[in-house]
């Protein structure tokens, strides 16, 4: 075990046997690789001196006191020991094998032990074994080097970057991003301008749709509206055909009581013809071509004739004054049948002209003289 002092304190020999406890400062002597004398021979006489190197040699038992391990204040601060210790007793080693070579390529200490010897390699050999390997490590001996010689700017480029010029590897990293970006930009510029055509497209697609359907649209109303005019046309040539036809039974009159109309004065409760109140003796006239299948007297009718179309429809002329027609007779449209009277069941001259459609129930004769293209 060993004891840090500071300079200037005074170093402890081992304590003499005749005297317990205590030590006896010497002078202070090296540490490593000296030779030290001891009070004391080998056999303990007094007087005999025996050279020891180092840490050998017999101690005796040191018994420190209270006393001479008293610190020193102040005394025993030991300095940090800095970087470099490592390096220092490298070389302190080195110097010492170099030296030992120089002597002869033997060391030997004077500890009183036999000399070993310590075989070092030649210097000469080991530079050249050296140098070989450093040239074997750089590629010196291929002709090519084995490591890299290409500078920490411009690690990280590639082959065509290289080619393109680029010395620096973070402008060329930075170059790399803008143009990674820029891409990026003009894919997502693309997929808009790609969304948008397509939006464009579909609503051009969906307006020239309805621009279609609106023009189908127009046209068949325009068709329909024609349809529609031509049918009137028709309609109306026909009725102007018919009217060529049929004409109305008289002229001059007023017309009194319609169809539908009720009052006492029927026996069925309501009126069921059109009256056409008119002088007595004005003329009545076949409203169209057919046969007659009745002519005389009908009790609250007076005298009536019956005209039958070929379609079968009967017109019953009611309340004449004169008949001029017999039962059979072919008319045709506008010949004198008879004349206007007060016959019957009457409250002053007038004709009372019924419809009856296939000689049944009668109908109202102004609809049905509309229906001819006449206008009562």
């Amino acid at each position: 075990m060993a004891f840090n002092r500071t300079e200037g304190e005074p170093a402890y020999a081992p304590a003499d046997p005749g005297t317990a406890g205590t030590g006896t400062a010497v002078a202070e002597q090296p540490y490593a690789n000296q030779a030290t004398q001891r009070p004391y021979g080998v056999d303990g006489a007094p007087g005999a001196q025996q050279v020891y190197a180092g840490s050998d040699g017999p101690w005796q038992p040191w018994n420190p006191t209270e006393e001479s391990l008293r610190p020193v204040r102040g005394k025993h601060r030991v300095a940090k020991q800095r970087g470099g210790g490592l390096a220092r007793s490298s070389t302190v080693l080195g110097v010492g094998v170099i030296a030992a070579v120089g002597a002869g390529g033997m060391a030997s200490a004077q500890s009183g032990k036999p000399p070993v010897s310590i075989s070092v390699p030649d210097i000469a050999s080991v530079t050249d074994t050296v140098a070989h390997s450093a040239k074997a490590l750089v590629g010196e001996d291929s002709g090519s080097p084995k490591g890299s010689s290409t500078p920490l700017t411009s690690a990280g480029l590639t082959t065509a970057e290289t080619a393109a010029g680029a010395t620096n590897a973070g402008e060329a990293l930075r170059a790399r991003i803008i143009q990674q970006a820029e891409a990026q930009q003009d894919s997502a510029d693309g997929t808009a301008e790609v969304a948008a055509q397509a939006s464009a497209a579909k609503a051009a697609a969906a307006a020239q749709d309805k621009a279609e359907k609106d023009a189908a649209a127009k046209a068949a109303a325009a068709k329909q509206k024609a349809e529609d005019a031509a049918k009137r046309e028709a309609a109306a040539a026909k009725l102007a055909a018919l009217a060529k036809q049929y004409t109305l039974p008289t002229s001059s009159y007023t017309l009194t009581s319609r169809f539908g109309d009720s009052g006492s004065l029927w026996s069925s409760g309501y009126h069921t013809g059109l009256d056409f109140a008119a002088p007595t003796g004005t003329l009545i006239k076949a409203i169209h071509s057919g046969t007659i299948t009745e002519a005389g007297w009908a009790g609250s009718y007076g005298y009536r004739t019956i005209l039958t179309l070929d379609d079968g429809t009967e017109l019953w002329f009611c309340h004449q004054s004169s008949i001029s027609v017999s039962v059979g007779q072919k008319v045709s449209t506008g010949d004198v049948i008879g004349r206007v009277g007060a016959t019957g069941n009457v409250t002053g001259p007038h004709l009372h002209l019924e419809v009856h459609p296939g000689g049944g129930d009668a109908i109202d004769p102004y609809a049905w003289l509309t229906s001819k293209g006449l206008h009562p």
